[in-house]
């Protein structure tokens, strides 16, 4: 991605210079209709408290989402299930259990998501605990032919655990609410890598059109087409639409900055197309090459071995190798399919 003077202003600064690293999207967190919630506008695009309870339907699903006395939850507010779930999705991947209640440093959080790591910073995350807490969504489901009714909270609880003395936290604790973890769950195999550059967007509409690309558009699909209007319900904006036009094509008119896609408005119809370069990431090589190519790391062997009931571990990976290459399949994460690997061959072949 091209930068120059201009897209500087228009992106938040890049607090914490690093390596390059993937975010996984793991708000792909679908209520059980499989209507993965980057579709629905969740997340107010407002920057100041937002008290407006929402309503959302397409077809025969509908969510409506309240605000508690901390006003609704913001996009930016997201980065924080984004955070908490991409640590799921990582211990997922080499095998390890999961569990909706999760200890972590602030710290990381802020630096990940490219926050403020001053007083300032943690005051502000102290704040976005309390609206994902406290937004409450209603949601009805369709599942095996039958409606259900929910309501929940994006986060049952946040706890800070440890705080030093001028108020910063140390260690947080946050509960998943049920409808985010199981579909981390259910949904594992289908989870989408955002580009770190979305923690630097500055504008929350932007980021919803980042979002809406990448959840639509992916890799596969050289163009999606989306009418002004539907975008406009499903980014949730509160602007009149003449206004929302407006920002859209503010918007299109400087869009370098926003990774991955590009977005072209045409007779009200706004089409997503991924960017060469993000599309190059994802070409495809030669299976075979790129299976002699996996290295699994030591926590992956030490994790498998609670599950090899005394088989040896490396027969079983010569096993799981050349069953990759009959497939012609390169898993997403080699670690954790060799851990379902040994489970599967242990409980199949008994000493």
């Amino acid at each position: 991605m091209t930068k120059s003077k201009r897209d500087i202003s228009r992106l938040l600064p890049d607090r914490h210079p690093q390596p390059d690293f993937f975010v996984c999207d793991i708000f792909d967190a679908a209520p059980k209709s499989d209507i993965a919630s980057m579709e629905y506008p969740l997340f107010t695009l407002s920057t100041k408290p937002d008290f407006t309870t929402r309503f959302y339907e397409r077809n025969e699903n509908w969510l409506k989402v309240s605000p508690s006395p901390a006003g609704l939850a913001t996009v930016h507010d997201r980065d924080i299930l984004i955070y908490c779930i991409s640590q799921c999705m990582t211990a997922l991947n080499q095998g390890r259990e999961i569990s909706r209640n999760m200890r972590f440093k602030a710290i990381d959080l802020l630096i990940v998501t490219n926050r403020k790591t001053s007083g300032e910073g943690y005051k502000l995350l102290r704040a976005a605990l309390k609206r994902l807490q406290g937004t409450q969504v209603e949601t009805n489901i369709i599942t095996g032919g039958q409606e259900q009714w929910n309501v929940f909270s994006l986060i049952d609880k946040a706890s800070i655990i440890k705080e030093t003395r001028d108020g910063r936290m140390q260690e947080i604790e946050i509960t998943l609410s049920d409808w985010v973890f199981n579909a981390i769950q259910e949904k594992r195999g289908d989870i989408l890598t955002i580009s770190r550059f979305y923690f630097r967007l500055r504008k929350p509409l932007e980021r919803r059109l980042y979002e809406l690309a990448r959840k639509h558009c992916g890799t596969k699909n050289q163009c999606w087409p989306m009418k002004l209007e539907t975008l406009y319900e499903r980014t949730g904006s509160q602007s009149t639409f003449r206004e929302f036009k407006r920002m859209i094509k503010t918007i299109l008119d400087n869009q370098d900055h926003i990774p991955d896609y590009t977005f072209e408005l045409i007779d009200e119809t706004v089409y997503m197309r991924p960017r060469p370069d993000f599309k190059d990431k994802y070409k495809k090589v030669k299976q075979p090459d790129r299976i002699d190519q996996i290295r699994l790391k030591t926590q992956t062997y030490n994790n498998a071995k609670k599950f090899s009931k005394g088989w040896d571990l490396y027969m079983i990976e010569d096993e799981w190798r050349t069953m990759l290459r009959e497939k012609n399949s390169m898993p997403e994460t080699p670690d954790g399919s060799f851990v379902e690997y040994v489970k599967w061959y242990a409980k199949e072949h008994k000493l």
